[in-house]
């Protein structure tokens, strides 16, 4: 058995300790949409091929315009950049690369002049000693100078920090006030299953017939890495740490990839929006309407009962990008149900203009995770394909980088597929997501009953009611090939409604007339009527 070990790479001087005061009590994060920026890949201001924080204040009247509620910022910590960004080296100041702390500042303050509010991504369990990367292997690696070995859930340039230290608690409590001090709305934490090991650092058992190298991760079976009891209490310190600071609400979003009963839990310590990554495996282009029925009532009949809201996320960092997962006509089919459905819609950059995955030679990979899978195997593992630069324009670079080298290549579609070509067309994935958000803030987004419908054998009715106003209804076409439905006797709705809004390429134009009696909806489109 292999001796506790404790660390922690961060130097963190001592910060003011923030008293209890009064906090607003309005979740300004209800029925809105949260936008993720992933800022090596959103925009360079600097031409070193990088983004970093001065573009994204260059941008923010983007996000302004789009109405989101908030930005998070992947993470912008001093970093070896081991896993760009998730080895963190110092957790209370910016990397070279994306700027300083005063750069930091401008952003803050104009986000705010704009409405806008600021989150970042809070990392938890990733600190940095600055070692080459590997993800499979052993999880422990010896450290000479400790003369230790340590534990790495991730890349070997990832320490597991050892929450069982109250050191170690109090450190990231420091960290995370710092960034309260600097204007920051919430965080967005990070890997939080992985936040706290079994004390008796007991060998998890060996998954049989996997067929995966005896080095894969997924050989085992993680009980005693992953949604351990205590580090409930941990997310609920932390909640209440964000409710001392005063002031406006501040939101805790948990990224925890676990099962149903466990995501469900972190509501009750605090968790604003336990993150849903339904639509990034649960369902895929292959699920049927019953599939997406069947995984949206179960998410809806889980949350508990209290004051908590669902959330939907659309697409992230780590995940391919929707037109890949579900393909290019359904690529706003995502967006439209996160806009429709109750809750708290988690939208990924380049997702709002529909942007693609880019095929990458393994020369070109650069994330670790595809790097150390090997030339066969990167494909598998590689995050690259949807990290690629965001497309502005038409220009050089996508207009991301007046430079011709980016450190993802710019996806050759860019020529057509960009912001700007969208915002002059009435029929484009900006304008769908614009009316998106502005319907999301409507009385009966926010006010109204919620019921799924299956509409025949392949289309999937949502429908919104409020007292005194037209229903709010999606129709989405499960089949590629077109149906016609009788929406209105299924989902007990006028025999006829207004398009508010429909999917690029199903030809039908907002402000049309239709009679939900025969509704024809073209082949994987999806189509919002009220």
């Amino acid at each position: 058995m292999l001796r506790e070990i404790t660390l922690l790479c961060a130097i963190i001087g001592p910060l003011t300790v923030i008293g209890q005061s009064n906090v607003s009590s309005v979740e300004w994060w209800r029925d809105t949409f949260i936008y993720q920026i992933y800022p090596r890949s959103f925009k360079d201001s600097n031409g070193d091929g990088v983004g970093d924080l001065n573009g994204i204040t260059s941008k923010l009247e983007h996000l302004a315009d789009i109405k989101i509620s908030a930005l998070w910022i992947s993470p912008i910590y001093v970093s070896p950049m081991v896993d760009f960004g998730y080895d963190i080296a110092n957790f209370t100041n910016i990397d070279p690369i994306f700027g300083t702390l005063d750069d930091f500042t401008k952003l803050t303050t104009k986000a705010k002049s704009l409405g806008l509010r600021v989150l970042l991504d809070f990392v938890p369990n990733h600190s940095s000693d600055k070692h080459p990367c590997g993800f499979q292997g052993s999880a422990w690696e010896w450290n000479a100078q400790r003369n230790q070995y340590y534990l790495h859930q991730f890349a070997v340039g990832q320490p597991d920090l050892n929450y069982r230290n109250k050191l170690v608690q109090d450190e990231m409590m420091n960290a995370m006030k710092f960034w309260l001090n600097r204007g920051v709305d919430g965080f967005r934490l990070d890997a939080t299953t992985h936040l706290i090991e079994d004390s008796r650092f007991l060998d998890e058992p060996v998954i049989p017939n996997t067929g995966l190298p005896p080095t894969d991760p997924g050989t085992l079976d993680h009980i005693y890495t992953r949604d351990q009891p205590e580090l409930y209490d941990l997310i609920k310190s932390w909640r209440d740490l964000l409710d001392a600071h005063g002031g406006e609400k501040k939101i805790m979003l948990t990224e925890a990839y676990a099962s149903l009963e466990n995501t469900m839990k972190y509501f009750k310590y605090g968790s604003n929006a336990p993150m849903n990554f339904m639509f990034m495996g649960e369902v895929t282009n292959k699920s049927t309407s019953i599939d997406f029925k069947r995984t949206i009532d179960r998410w809806m009949n889980n949350i508990p009962e209290g004051n908590y809201i669902p959330n939907w996320v659309v697409g992230n960092h780590d995940n391919h990008r929707v037109a890949f997962r579900l393909g290019i006509k359904r690529a706003d089919q995502l967006s439209m149900l996160a806009g429709v459905l109750p809750g708290i819609g988690i939208i990924y950059n380049g997702d709002e203009i529909g942007m693609e995955d880019l095929n990458l030679t393994y020369a070109q990979t650069v994330d670790p995770a595809g790097c150390n899978a090997g030339p066969n195997r990167y494909y598998l593992y590689s995050r690259d394909p949807e990290r690629t630069p965001f497309q502005w324009d038409d220009t050089l670079s996508a207009g991301f980088s007046t430079s011709n080298v980016t450190w993802l290549p710019v996806n050759p579609n860019y020529k057509t597929l960009n912001l700007a070509a969208q915002k002059t067309s009435n029929v484009s994935h900006y304008a769908i997501f614009k009316k998106l958000v502005a319907l999301k803030s409507q009385p009966i987004m926010r006010n109204g009953t919620t019921q799924l419908i299956l509409v025949g054998n392949n289309v999937l009715g949502v429908v919104r009611r409020l007292p005194g106003v037209n229903p709010v209804v999606l129709l989405i076409n499960f089949s590629n090939a077109p149906s016609i439905v009788d929406a209105a006797s299924w989902m007990n709705v006028p025999a006829e409604l207004t398009v508010y809004v429909a999917s690029v390429g199903s030809q039908i134009m907002p402000g049309q007339r239709r009679n939900l009696n025969d509704i024809y909806l073209p082949g994987a489109a999806s189509v919002i009527l009220n």
